[in-house]
């Protein structure tokens, strides 16, 4: 088998059709999909049943445990010598998985990731080519510069995702990136393509929201996963905490300012941003509206993609 590809499901049932199709009208005919039904409500289930009588897919149910466990245990069930992520509300798009195998076997890389597209066709900036530092892309994905998927959109060798599945449960946003930058601390070989492979869904609901303790069990493990070389990652971690810290502070949660935000910019050892410098000096009810003005133009140049 050459390449798995891992689709986590929970409370998706008017995507899963659309998104199972797609997968298999691949090009590619050793394939399988491994659909992980993570305890769902609304029958998404009961659909995958359903839709099983293609010998490539191979549906399994569990208790609801989260987007990673479910990925995990996918991971587990995959005969695959490759792997590929998929969320349910999503699309791969046609020859995606033969461009993927092409460029992962022709490179001999670890990993391999190509560019994605919106639901209104506006494809992903090119931000690399060819073979990329890893320490780069860790260096960019936690101080909040990546420009490119971090989950979706790749091909991964499936020994290098050993042991980048364990996250708790308790994380609930941002554990793609935390299972990315346990792979590049491993060093891996990582190519970048300039190929369009995947459509993201823009607008699907998500109520998950991070809570501070939440917040402080991401930054230890984040610590924990970049302790071999945390003298190249120290800034881009602090850069992550102010990031973070700036979300609860735009809640209107000062005590975060007082108690953490000021104290992490203090720990940079140097290059502070220009940004950062500017909200740090400022008066606690003058630094919201800043951080929070700041934050909307972020999420507005996101959305144009």
């Amino acid at each position: 088998m050459k390449i798995s590809v891992i689709v986590p499901i929970y409370n998706k049932v008017e995507y899963i059709e659309r998104c199972f199709r797609q997968l298999l009208a691949q090009d590619m005919d050793d394939i399988e999909v491994v659909a992980v039904d993570d305890g769902s409500t609304d029958g998404s289930g009961d659909l995958c049943d359903q839709l099983s009588g293609d010998a490539r897919l191979r549906v399994f149910h569990t208790p609801n445990q989260g987007v990673t466990a479910a990925r995990r245990y996918g991971v587990e069930q995959a005969q695959g010598e490759y792997i590929v992520f998929v969320d349910s509300d999503d699309e791969l798009l046609p020859g995606a998985l033969r461009t993927l195998y092409d460029a992962i076997s022709q490179t001999s890389a670890d990993e391999v990731i190509a560019t994605f597209c919106t639901h209104n066709g506006i494809q992903s900036p090119v931000v690399y080519q060819g073979e990329v530092n890893p320490t780069d892309l860790v260096r960019a994905i936690i101080a909040g510069k990546n420009r490119f998927p971090v989950l979706w959109a790749a091909i991964f060798r499936r020994t290098i995702l050993e042991g980048c599945l364990d996250t708790p449960r308790d994380i609930i946003e941002g554990e793609d990136k935390l299972m990315q930058v346990m792979v590049l601390m491993k060093r891996p070989r990582v190519w970048f393509i300039n190929d369009c492979v995947y459509r993201y869904t823009l607008g699907v609901p998500n109520t998950r929201r991070r809570t501070l303790e939440r917040e402080m069990l991401y930054d230890r493990l984040l610590r924990q996963t970049l302790a071999p070389q945390w003298s190249e990652l120290h800034s881009a971690f602090v850069l992550h905490q102010l990031k973070e810290y700036e979300k609860f502070i735009c809640d209107g949660h000062m005590e975060v300012r007082h108690n953490y935000y000021i104290k992490a910019i203090g720990t940079l050892p140097a290059g502070i941003p220009l940004y950062d410098r500017v909200v740090w000096a400022l008066p606690p009810l003058l630094s919201r509206p800043v951080i929070k003005l700041y934050r909307t133009i972020i999420q507005i140049k996101q959305h144009r993609l």
